[in-house]
């Protein structure tokens, strides 16, 4: 028998026996179902945390000097939070001496943030927005683009105007149905003249970054967020990774030996990249990947057992049917293939429709909830090899069995 007529013979068996067909095919397209579902989960989760949290947050080719590390994303005992607490504070003259030492090419921007509820005439106040001050560079640093208007020069810069860059979700707030340009926001009781609206930036990890006001490092918003008692940090971009590395060992040496550290003792900063950043993160990836394989695992192993007995079933059934094909010169091998083709198509078919209930129930969640999907093309692959792994595994026993029955026997049975 070609393997073409298995097939067609294995598709006839589902057709006849609509019911049976149901329920062996069950355990397959379950385990397929979420083994798809949940590695898409995982796989849009990484895309982002990796590429929109880490890539809005920290940049590309960036590193950040900073007291203490800005993303947590593991478990940070009391004990560590109270050591980065005593650490020293990262001060305005660390980030120019940071400057000196840094190769050409290399961007630089000094970074203060903190909490504020701003102010208009038009709107009385509103929800707090992440105010910012920073140099020049930052919009670069960090990509940053405006829609209306424009960035503050290096001449504003310089001389500490009082302007500022908002948000789009901040401009709608303080100047419902205006035109923010050139109007005033109070921050701290102070005034700033609005000079360009960022490009909507969304959210991430429900953190809206379409909240937030840049102004001048040198305007009086650097007192409103304290930079200069405890600086935020220094942000600082390479044009290349190994420009990148270079740079961050020139601030590690200079650090070190402004807070006279010894050799044997640890850094009592940090220089925090995308990858450190996201090292906990990884490692919890790591987890919910092999618990995306291990969990349909179990229905996988369910649906192997219900075809396997399917399959004994049918070679009982047809036991005649094998005795006149080996009395008419049918060989071992023959039968052999013609069970494990039936079992694997049979495997298959669950497979298919387990990618397919797989990939929509991925678009739901999508859609339905706050959890990222993205479908890997990888485990669609996977979902078709590990059908077809299940149906060969489930049907060596039954395919050994039916081959091996004698064809003198097998006449006899009713």
């Amino acid at each position: 028998m070609q393997i073409v007529d298995a097939v067609r013979l294995a598709l006839a068996q589902l057709r006849a026996q609509k019911l049976r067909s149901v329920f062996t095919l069950m355990g397959v397209t379950v385990g397929v179902m979420f083994l798809i579902a949940v590695v898409s989960i995982v796989n849009g989760m990484g895309r982002y945390v990796e590429q929109d949290f880490a890539g809005k947050f920290l940049g590309v080719n960036t590193f950040n000097l900073r007291r203490y590390p800005d993303i947590n994303l593991g478990d940070v005992s009391e004990a560590t939070w109270r050591a980065w607490q005593q650490r020293p504070r990262i001060t305005i003259e660390d980030a120019q001496a940071v400057r000196a030492v840094l190769p050409r090419g290399v961007r630089w921007a000094l970074h203060d943030i903190r909490w504020y509820t701003p102010w208009s005439i038009y709107s009385h106040g509103g929800p707090q927005a992440i105010v910012q001050a920073v140099t020049p560079d930052f919009f670069a640093i960090k990509d940053l683009r405006v829609t209306r208007g424009r960035i503050f020069t290096p001449e504003e810069a310089a001389r500490g105007t009082p302007v500022v860059v908002v948000g789009t979700e901040t401009a709608t707030q303080l100047f419902p149905h205006l035109d923010p340009l050139g109007r005033e926001v109070r921050i701290d009781g102070l005034p700033y003249a609005v000079v360009g609206v960022l490009e909507k930036q969304g959210t991430v990890f429900g953190l809206s970054l379409d909240r937030q006001i840049i102004g001048p490092f040198e305007s009086p918003l650097s007192h409103a967020t304290h930079a200069r008692a405890n600086l935020y940090g220094v942000v600082v971009q390479a044009p290349s990774l190994p420009a990148l590395q270079d740079a961050e060992e020139r601030v590690r040496e200079l650090m070190r030996r402004r807070h006279k550290l010894r050799p044997a003792e640890p850094d009592d900063f940090v220089l925090e990249t995308s990858e450190s950043a996201l090292a906990s993160w990884l490692e919890i990836k790591q987890f919910l990947f092999w618990g995306a394989l291990l969990l349909p695992s179990f229905g996988l192993v369910v649906g192997a057992i219900v075809i396997m007995n399917i399959m004994l079933v049918s070679v009982t059934e047809r036991t005649r049917e094998i005795g006149i094909r080996k009395s008419l010169g049918a060989r071992r091998r023959d039968i052999l293939r013609q069970f494990l083709v039936e079992a694997t198509t049979l495997s298959l078919v669950g497979a298919a429709v387990g990618i397919g209930l797989g990939v929509g129930l991925a678009r739901a969640v999508a859609g339905l909830s706050p959890l990222p999907a993205s479908i890997a093309p990888w485990s669609l692959i996977a979902g078709v090899a590990v059908g077809a792994g299940v149906g060969i595994a489930a049907g060596v026993y039954p395919a050994s069995r039916a081959a091996r029955l004698d064809p003198i026997i097998a006449l006899r049975a009713e």
